[in-house]
């Protein structure tokens, strides 16, 4: 059968909703309109003819980023954020409402996030609009602006203007949020309870940030998600106590996902010198024994969801000279290396490429409210990431793309190279913005 293509791939390797298979996919006008077999007969503007040693993925969705600009660009922005995302095939981000300034908490603030972003993104944009204990008026019309979900803390977060909110005002949130059909995020742990520590030893900084705190809120999250038949999406998940916890709730009929970040898949307490400051993120980066259970977690699908908690911040703010835990700025910046810590990980515990595709982009599209996007299907837009899983690198922090090249993962050896990113039928080359921004159900 001939068709009249912009854009043909030839694949040997497709990750597609039946699997791995060999494939020809036909993209138009930016979209996915035809995946055929490999002997199909087509015409095209372009033909892209992939070898058997990379694999075709959808473009991976991260859902949980924070860029900080405008405000605190110097941390990081959304130029050197999207070429990063790009470099590790990541096609659509979605920003976190806080770290910025203003804080995402009314239309004034998205709009002016939105100005800043115009014309610097090598990604499609999405933006979640934030909760707090003043704001309740504001997320209708943050809703109708385009704001993909909502976010809040249970407790302090340490940002001024992005106060935690208690468990009444979680509650009325998600009774609203509801009836929008839009979820909220929670950063659930009892941060208010969270001693004020100094110290260069991990063990201290990992006593003061018990399972109990984050334990505690995740209960607190189910229950309400119960109460008002409401969509709760726990963040970062890095304690394996809460997921018997989720999977009860989720068999009680209560509408939960949670999701866990690949720091708390590889890296582990055990390992982390002292004064290593590089490490330092919240929740906090536990034992060996804990991350093989959440690695459980994903197996049995109750963790559904990888993304990168990408919290920027400059060198001097993350590596402190005296190496001071309690006084380092708490975050890892991993987008352009996610996938390949990731697939590094599955490896060596037997899980397939199918599986990744699942937990970073179908699942993270589908918590955002992004139908176009997270699968190599017709209709979906036609981003991709071409990968070479059996390729390896050792981690250069001067080859990142972002602001500031801290890593934990510095010199580490992964496996798996991202060879090439397309978004929506074009290849990004860094030099070129092509982003578009995003809006909940748009198709």
């Amino acid at each position: 059968m001939s068709h009249d293509f912009d854009l043909v791939i030839r694949a040997p390797r497709v990750i597609s909703p039946e699997g791995e298979v060999a494939r020809v996919v036909g993209v138009k006008r930016g979209r996915i309109v035809a995946v055929e077999s490999l002997d199909a007969r087509v015409t095209a503007d372009r033909f892209i003819e992939l070898d058997p040693d990379v694999v075709l993925l959808p473009g991976l969705v991260d859902s949980h980023v924070h860029i900080c600009e405008p405000g605190n660009t110097e941390w990081e922005g959304f130029a050197t954020a999207t070429k990063a995302a790009a470099a590790g095939g990541i096609t659509t981000l979605v920003d976190m409402p806080l770290d910025s300034v203003p804080s995402t908490v009314n239309v004034e603030a998205l709009e002016e996030k939105r100005r800043s972003a115009e014309g610097q993104c090598h990604t499609d944009m999405g933006f979640w609009g934030g909760v707090v204990p003043d704001n309740l008026d504001d997320l209708m019309p943050l809703h109708e602006a385009g704001v993909l979900g909502f976010k809040c803390f249970l407790g302090d977060c340490g940002t001024p203007d992005f106060p935690g909110i208690d468990v009444g005002q979680m509650e009325a949130a998600l009774g609203l949020l509801r009836d929008l059909d839009t979820p909220l995020l929670v950063h659930a742990e009892a941060a208010s309870s969270i001693p004020e520590m100094h110290g260069r030893q991990y063990r201290d900084f990992l006593a003061s940030r018990p399972r109990g705190l984050e334990n505690l809120a995740v209960a607190q999250v189910i229950e309400a998600a119960r109460q008002t038949r409401a969509h709760a999406h726990i963040l970062h998940v890095s304690s394996s106590d809460v997921l018997p916890m989720i999977a009860t709730a989720r068999r009680d009929g209560v509408s939960l996902t949670a999701e866990t970040c690949p720091h708390y898949l590889t890296l582990c307490a055990e390992e982390i010198p002292d004064g290593a400051t590089a490490f330092k993120c919240g929740p906090v980066i536990r034992e060996a024994d804990n991350r093989e259970l959440l690695w459980g977690g994903l197996r049995d699908m109750v963790l559904e969801q990888i993304v990168s908690d990408h919290s920027p911040a400059t060198v001097a703010m993350k590596e402190p000279e005296d190496g001071d835990f309690g006084a380092a700025w708490g975050g890892v910046s991993s987008l352009q290396l996610g996938l390949s810590v990731v697939w590094t990980g599955m490896r060596r515990r037997g899980f397939a490429l199918r599986d990744v595709a699942g937990w970073m982009s179908e699942r993270p599209a589908q918590l955002a409210g992004l139908p176009r996007k997270g699968r190599i299907a017709p209709g979906r837009d036609a981003d991709f990431c071409v990968f070479a899983p059996d390729d390896s690198f050792v981690v250069d922090p001067a080859k990142l793309h972002h602001r500031h090249p801290v890593t934990p993962y510095a010199g580490r050896e992964l496996m798996g190279v991202v060879r090439m990113t397309i978004l929506r039928g074009r290849q990004t080359d860094l030099q070129h913005p092509q982003g578009e921004f995003l809006t909940r159900g748009a198709m």
